[in-house]
C-alpha cells in the first residue's frame, strides 16, 4: 500500500440529543453498532466505528448528545465524554437538524473553538424540508460559525451520505490504516449485546421508563458445536415500579424485550442465541460512583 495515497484519522460526531449521530454512524459503516431510539440520550459511551473506504479509513467517534448535565452523575459522565472527544480527533462533524431553528449552543461553540480542529456542519433530516427551505437553513447556519463545510444529509434515508464521506476523507491526514479491514469497532461483543438489550427496553417502554436503565451481561458462553451462544443478562433499574413495568404482567414484557433483542444479537454474532433476561432494582444507581463503574460508565 502506498501510504502517500492513503488517508486515515479520527472524526468526532457531536451534537445535541436525538440529532441522528448514531444513525449516521450506522449508515456510514453499512451495519449497526450503535443503538438508536426515539429517547434522547440513548448513546451513553463513546463508540468507535471504523469506516473502510478504497483509499481511506475514517475512524468515527460517536458521542452522547450534549445537554445540560442536571440531576445525576450519569448525565455529567455523558456530557464529559462528548467534550473530551473534541481534543482527540482530526476533524469534528457537528450534527444539527435541518427542520429546527439555527441555534448554536454556547457550550458547543466554545468546545469546538478550544479544540482547534476543523468543523463540518452536517445538516441532518433534510427529508423534512423542501429544497427552497434548505437553502435558507444553510444560509442561517453559515452566519453562526466558521464551518469548514456545510453538508446536508438524511442519515435515515442515506441521502448525500456518500458525498459527506468524500468530504470527510479530504480532511484526513495521510497515513496507513490503523485497524484491520474486517474490523468495524473496537468494542467487545458483550458491550454490543448489552446495548442491543437496552435498545429494546427504550423502544418498547419509551414513555414508561426514564433514563435509569442499564444492562450488564453476566454470562456469555459459546457452543460452536451447536452453533449457539448462551447469554445471561441483567436489566438494572432504579425503582421497584420500573421493574414491574419491565417484567410486565406474567412476564410478557420482558419476554418481548428478549425476543427482539435476541434477533438483533443473532444478526450481530451470526449464530443462534439463547438469551435469558433478569430484571433487578439497584436504587439510584445513576448517582452511585461504584455502580456507575460496575456498569461501564467511568
Amino acid at each position: 500500500m502506498d501510504v502517500k495515497q492513503f488517508r486515515s484519522g479520527f472524526v468526532a460526531l457531536v451534537g445535541r440529543p436525538n440529532v441522528g449521530k448514531s444513525t449516521l454512524l450506522n449508515r456510514a459503516l453499512g451495519q449497526k453498532i450503535a443503538i438508536t431510539s426515539p429517547k434522547p440520550q440513548t448513546t451513553r459511551n463513546r463508540i468507535l466505528g471504523i469506516c473502510h473506504r478504497d483509499k481511506a479509513q475514517i475512524l468515527f467517534l460517536d458521542t452522547p448528545g450534549i445537554h445540560r448535565p442536571m440531576g445525576n452523575k450519569l448525565n455529567r459522565y455523558m456530557v464529559d465524554q462528548a467534550f473530551a472527544v473534541l481534543e482527540e480527533v482530526d476533524l469534528t462533524l457537528l450534527l444539527v437538524e435541518a427542520d429546527r431553528p439555527a441555534e448554536l449552543d454556547e457550550r458547543i461553540r466554545d468546545g469546538l473553538a478550544r479544540s482547534g480542529r476543523p468543523v463540518i456542519l452536517v445538516l441532518n433530516k433534510i427529508d423534512r424540508v423542501s429544497p427552497p427551505e434548505l437553502l435558507a437553513v444553510i444560509d442561517a447556519w453559515r452566519g453562526l460559525a466558521d464551518f469548514a463545510e456545510i453538508v446536508p444529509v438524511s442519515a435515515l434515508a442515506g441521502d448525500n451520505v456518500d458525498r459527506l464521506l468524500d468530504v470527510v476523507t479530504g480532511y484526513l491526514p495521510e497515513g496507513p490504516p490503523l485497524y484491520p479491514e474486517d474490523m468495524v469497532t473496537d468494542l467487545p461483543e458483550r458491550f454490543l449485546v448489552a446495548e442491543m438489550i437496552r435498545e429494546q427496553v427504550l423502544r418498547k417502554l419509551e414513555q414508561e421508563i426514564p433514563y435509569g436503565v442499564a444492562v450488564r451481561v453476566e454470562n456469555f458462553e459459546e457452543d460452536p458445536a451447536r452453533n449457539l451462544v448462551v447469554i445471561h443478562a441483567v436489566i438494572h433499574l432504579e425503582r421497584d415500579s420500573h421493574k414491574r413495568i419491565v417484567v410486565g404482567k406474567q412476564g410478557k414484557m420482558i419476554r418481548a424485550i428478549g425476543a427482539d433483542a435476541r434477533k438483533a444479537i443473532e444478526r450481530l454474532l451470526g449464530t443462534r442465541v439463547f438469551l435469558h433476561l433478569f430484571a433487578r432494582v439497584d436504587r439510584n444507581w445513576t448517582r452511585s460512583d461504584r455502580l456507575l463503574r460496575e456498569f461501564g460508565y467511568e
